[in-house]
């Protein structure tokens, strides 16, 4: 991906009142590579699950992301929309480090809550390079100050053309605790890097320690 940042258009309505409007493109720092980050199948799109939820958490502060079937083990840190009102991410630099979005509910709580992270950076893959490999039914962890471990299930993922993000889709709450992991993804090219994002679904399903 070039060094060269890359902005999708604004959208152009005002969010839901449980999650407060942001930008959606990450910041574009990267590589370009022959082969490119994996893209999700275009089958897990279509969301659902059997699965039932669990029961909302309180509000904790999350602090680290696990998901083992991608070796993901990352910390996280705050992020919040930069000058231009655009969804922020960790610096490219620190590649195994995610951020969450701290304007909207923490994860386990009954809303939608934010993960963002880079998917490369100018030394190569970053810590959500392998997201688009993921499969519906597998999982995301992320561990809370409270101690407890908020697990959730995919149930779906999907990727996104950068100038038509489905913003509702993507940060409307359904009313249960949910969770979008997002990074970039899709075609890439020097002058605008990558094309879009992909983007994660996940409902809590498991609370594990205490709470």
């Amino acid at each position: 991906m070039s060094s060269a940042e890359a902005r999708p258009r604004r959208p152009s309505w005002s969010f839901l009142a449980v999650v407060f409007l942001i930008g959606v493109l990450l910041v574009h720092h990267g590589v370009s590579r022959a082969d490119g980050p994996p893209q999700p199948d275009p089958g897990a799109a279509q969301l659902g699950t059997t699965t039932p939820p669990a029961d909302p958490l309180a509000a904790s502060k999350p602090v680290r992301v696990r998901i083992p079937q991608i070796g993901v083990d990352a910390p996280l840190t705050g992020v919040g929309r930069d000058a231009e009102g655009w969804l922020d991410a960790p610096p490219p630099e620190k590649a195994n480090l995610a951020g969450w979005y701290t304007k909207a509910v923490t994860p386990g709580e009954r809303g939608t809550a934010v993960i963002d992270g880079h998917v490369d950076n100018a030394k190569g893959p970053a810590v959500f390079y392998g997201l688009g490999s993921l499969k519906k039914g597998e999982h995301i962890e992320v561990d809370r100050a409270d101690g407890t471990t908020a697990v959730f299930e995919i149930h779906g993922i999907d990727v996104v053309d950068k100038n038509a993000f489905p913003d509702r889709k993507v940060y409307g709450s359904t009313g249960l605790p949910e969770l979008r992991v997002i990074t970039c993804g899709g075609s890439y090219s020097k002058r605008g890097g990558y094309s879009g994002n992909v983007v994660l679904y996940g409902l809590l399903t498991e609370v594990r320690g205490d709470s």
